[in-house]
């Protein structure tokens, strides 16, 4: 009896647990998702892009370089922590993470041709092409779960 109730407990502690993750990912997503809409009128990159990028770098705003430094999006930079050495820019505020971001994107080559295109596949593969991220691939496919699972490229239309 105490094996049922050893497995029962561990699924119900571990479904739970998805529970939780996802409602992190949903407030976090409500949290941003005004900034990254006008954002995405600003600079023609898509809300999709935007927050797809930053719920993957910021572990959902968990990440200690979100919390520590403002980084939402995994930017190499310069930073005041005494602590810890970190290669990852800080930032006064999210916002300014948010917005360097953009600008970041905005300087790339493929940006005038990709500018104001909602499909956030393209965007994908040309920061991948233009080796926006490390992982590749990887990269490209984890984004591409989260936005998804989280259906935001309805924010897009």
């Amino acid at each position: 009896m105490t094996k049922i109730r050893l497995i029962l407990c561990t699924a119900i502690l571990f479904f739970s647990n998805l529970g939780i993750g996802q409602k992190v990912i949903t407030n976090y997503i409500n949290r941003f998702l005004p900034m990254a809409k006008d954002l995405s009128d600003q600079y023609g990159v898509p809300v999709a892009v935007i927050l797809g990028v930053s719920i993957l770098e910021s572990g959902s705003g968990t990440s200690k370089n979100c919390k520590q430094l403002n980084n939402y999006f995994g930017v190499t930079g310069r930073n005041s922590l005494r602590k810890r050495h970190s290669a990852y820019k800080q930032y006064a505020t999210p916002e300014d993470s948010f917005r360097d971001f953009c600008n970041i994107v905005s300087r790339k080559k493929f940006y005038l041709k990709l500018k104001d295109n909602k499909n956030y596949s393209k965007w994908l593969a040309a920061m991948n092409h233009a080796s926006y991220a490390g992982a590749k691939n990887i990269w490209i496919s984890r984004i591409n779960n989260i936005i998804i699972k989280n259906r935001l490229a309805q924010y897009d239309k």
